[in-house]
């Protein structure tokens, strides 16, 4: 007899917590297969330390292949379940299709951001459900203090030292907290030229910190954040997100470069394919947490709507704990239904209390009922997440331990852009890699859903202007950034993107004109009209014959304009052009020349040396000159604002000034 097949999809606490008991229970009497995005469990409740880096990333991490050794992990993204046939077909984190078939399956796949329909909010705001999220938050933020230590500026020192934080829930207050501890450590080592401080801002349309904690949790929270100098706004959150700020509900406009969202959590768009009973987006289920109808279909987590045997009318709320205990009821039953032992159990909870890190030594907890601040609940905080984590526990001790007693290391690791942690996603934990395989983000739903796949978020965190990303729409950013009200950007090909082309465009809009692959390959300019900066585009039989383009230079040493005290025709080697071909008035541009084959990384390719920006060769403009050679042309206009003189160029993809966590709502 064939053993049955169990297949989980999701190992957040839920799906983790059923694949760990039901190996336990069916003793290898079963096939347990867990579908995953990644190859961990994270422990979500730490994420905030990871972002103020208390916790190295690994931390809060749990090998499934090693504490799950009898359960088979298939990385991938469920996409679609025939719950006639028993098959569910999923793309794999290389873009391969496959299928899983089941006996059982068991529905565990989690949450994501909560999206509200206010104006550019998916544009400009960051969720903070996953580790990538995280570690960018934590280079975003230390990135803005940095720069705001070098602003010559107030007003932009000031807007980049603010930091705005939606959702007074679990996340948000621990975000705002360890955030306005973090930020003030730094400026305490390298002050700010204008003697300013980092503002953290908490806003919530709720009354209270913590609202769906008892109230005097929250009053102990509020006055942890207030003492710590966080600007806590309840009644207010935000009207408009823009590239310079956010508009308050009050008219009030602040000006920020960081907006990171904490409002709340929705069930994983994965259950509304389905087609089954839903309740405000979670999939109905019995007290046994089986879909009613259909005996071999479970859900568990914040995919459920689990009946609240204690509150009748009511569901369980989507938190950890209650995640974590519906894993245990959810392989007890799907273990009883399949005969492997014990008998089906309903889900009962008793709440055991709650606990909120407020960084430090503060803290806010009510352990079985016991109201709790300052260094005891910190104590209990910290116990508790140690005896809650099913692994890493001796890493985290020791992690705590070195950050009481060392400074922490501010640095930018620059592993997470801006674009890779979209706020309007099906799947936090993976950040997108571009030109990686399409995704169920690719069609979601909610604010921002217009935004091509291969779209930018815009602003917010990592906007333009941010150093380490390329100003948005400007050759070489990769992606374009579509501001509120103006329509969507055309999307690029992936092969466009690959090869870094710029967006198609007329002559004088800013974009420039698409090429083609073989004018690339060959280094041939853009065209355009006389004048307007960009070469004209040459003829096949002028560029074999090594004939230069017709568009007019405006800089001495441009391809196509002869070296002064040189008869035309035998232009020096070695000059802005290449070696011509003799007898001819330019000859073949020499590779890596202006006028050559495109280097990578450049709007097109790598900068070679001897390049304008690069390491300066002898013999060229900018390096030391021929001998024997008369000295160049000298420009035949003088340098201005359209004839800008040879040497640097000034980046556009940074300010002139250059000043840029609801955990148990998991």
């Amino acid at each position: 007899m064939s053993r049955p097949r169990i297949l989980i999809v999701g190992a957040g606490f839920a799906g983790y917590r059923t694949a760990r008991t039901l190996s336990r229970l069916t003793r290898g009497r079963a096939h347990i297969t867990l579908l995953n995005p990644t190859d961990y469990f994270l422990y979500l409740p730490l994420l905030p330390q990871v972002a103020a880096g208390i916790l190295e990333p690994r931390r809060v991490t749990v090998s499934l292949s090693d504490s799950l050794p009898d359960v088979r992990l298939v990385l991938g993204e469920a996409e679609r379940i025939d719950l006639d046939d028993g098959i569910l077909r999923y793309t794999g984190p290389e873009g391969e299709e496959g299928s899983l078939s089941y006996d059982r399956l068991v529905l565990a796949a989690g949450s994501v951001n909560k999206l509200l329909p206010i104006p550019g909010v998916a544009e400009h705001a960051h969720g903070f459900r996953g580790l990538p999220e995280a570690l960018y938050l934590r280079d975003h933020v230390t990135r803005q203090v940095e720069l705001a230590a070098s602003a010559e500026d107030p007003e932009a020192c000031a807007a980049r030292c603010t930091f705005v934080v939606v959702g007074a829930g679990y996340t948000g207050t621990e975000v705002a907290a360890h955030g306005q501890m973090f930020t003030d450590a730094q400026v305490r080592k390298h002050p700010l030229r204008q003697g300013m401080r980092p503002r953290w801002m908490l806003l919530d349309v709720a009354p209270r910190v913590l609202p769906e904690m008892d109230e005097k949790l929250s009053a102990t929270a509020d006055r942890v954040l207030r003492q710590r100098g966080v600007d806590v706004r309840m009644g207010t959150s935000v009207k408009e997100a823009t590239h310079d700020g956010v508009v308050l509900t009050d008219g009030e406009f602040v000006e920020t470069r960081t907006l990171v969202w904490c409002v709340g959590v929705r069930p994983d768009p994965l259950v509304e394919s389905l087609g089954l009973p839903m309740e405000k987006g979670r999939l109905l289920v019995d007290p046994h947490l089986r879909v009613p109808g259909r005996p071999e279909l479970f859900a568990c987590g914040d995919v459920a709507a689990v009946p609240d045997l204690e509150n009748p009318g009511s569901y369980t709320p989507m938190t950890a704990q209650h995640a974590w205990r519906h894993g245990k009821i959810a392989a007890e039953n799907v273990a009883a239904s399949l005969g492997l032992g014990g008998s089906r159990k309903p889900y009962r909870h008793r709440d055991l209390g709650f606990v909120v890190d407020l960084g430090g030594a503060k803290a806010a907890a009510n352990p079985l009922g016991v109201t709790l601040s300052g260094v005891p609940a910190g104590a209990v905080t910290r116990g508790y997440h140690l005896a809650a984590m099913p692994g890493n526990r001796v890493r985290v001790a020791a992690d705590w331990l070195l950050d009481a007693v060392l400074p922490r290391q501010a640095v930018q690791l620059g592993l997470v852009r801006s674009w890779s942690v979209p706020l309007d996603t099906s799947s936090p934990e993976v950040a997108r890699v571009a030109g990686g395989p399409g995704r169920r983000a690719d069609a979601r739903s909610g604010p921002g859903a217009a935004l091509a796949a291969d779209t930018d978020d815009g602003g917010g965190p990592g906007r333009a202007g941010s150093p380490d990303e390329p100003a948005k729409g400007q050759p070489g950013s990769g992606t374009t950034q579509v501001r509120p009200g103006s329509g969507a950007a055309r999307p690029r090909s992936e092969p466009e993107t690959a090869k870094g082309r710029p967006l198609a465009g007329p002559p004088g809009s800013g974009h420039g004109q698409l090429r083609s692959e073989w004018e690339t390959a060959k280094g041939r300019p853009l065209a355009g009209p006389p004048g307007s900066g960009h070469g004209e585009l040459r003829s096949e039989w002028e560029t074999a014959k090594g004939r230069p383009a017709a568009a007019t230079a405006t800089a001495a040493g441009t391809a196509g304009e002869p070296v002064r005290g040189r008869p035309v025709g035998e232009a020096a080697k070695n000059q802005p052009g290449g070696e011509p071909a003799r007898n001819q008035t330019g000859g073949e541009p020499a590779k890596n020349q202006p006028g050559g084959e495109p280097a990578k990384n450049q709007p097109g390719g790598e900068p070679a040396k001897n390049q304008p920006g690069g390491e300066p060769a002898k013999n060229q403009a900018g390096g030391e000159p021929a001998k024997n050679q008369p000295a160049p042309a000298p420009p035949p206009h003088p340098p201005g604002p359209d004839h800008p003189a040879p040497g640097p160029v000034k980046r556009t993809d940074v300010p002139d000034d250059p000043d840029d966590f609801t955990k148990g709502d998991s």
